[in-house]
């Protein structure tokens, strides 16, 4: 029981460090000097190198024993809530409602999928 606990909270907490440390500091927007078009606020390396980190997270808890439905509800909701925040702070359109939902659906499929593989890898090796 201890490690459920003391391993779902680690996930979650581990999970805001790593949205803060590869996308919470990054305010800024690009334009493309040609086109003109605005993007941002993040790189593509950023997000690549956040969701390996997320990967990493979810599959070294559930290789530690933490159950897969509560490493994934924590990384999950945790990672959501930090995003969350962070956007509802700065839009004043409203929009980062949609981003929401759409980050813990992605999310919620993602440690999914990365949850029923690492469980089967598991398995098997045992």
């Amino acid at each position: 029981m201890r490690v459920q606990v003391v391993g779902t909270a680690v996930v979650a907490v581990l999970s805001v460090l790593i949205w803060y440390a590869w996308l919470g500091w990054d305010t800024g927007y690009q334009v493309d000097p040609v086109t003109q078009v605005e993007s941002g606020p993040y790189e593509a390396w950023q997000v690549a190198g956040c969701g390996v980190s997320l990967v990493a997270l979810l599959a070294g808890a559930l290789l530690a024993g933490v159950r897969p439905l509560l490493a994934s509800a924590a990384l999950t909701l945790a990672f959501t809530a930090a995003w969350t925040v962070n956007a509802a702070s700065s839009d004043e359109t409203g929009l980062f409602g949609v981003g929401a939902v759409l980050l813990l659906i992605g999310l919620a499929a993602g440690t999914t999928v990365v949850s029923v593989v690492v469980t089967g890898l598991r398995r098997r090796a045992h």
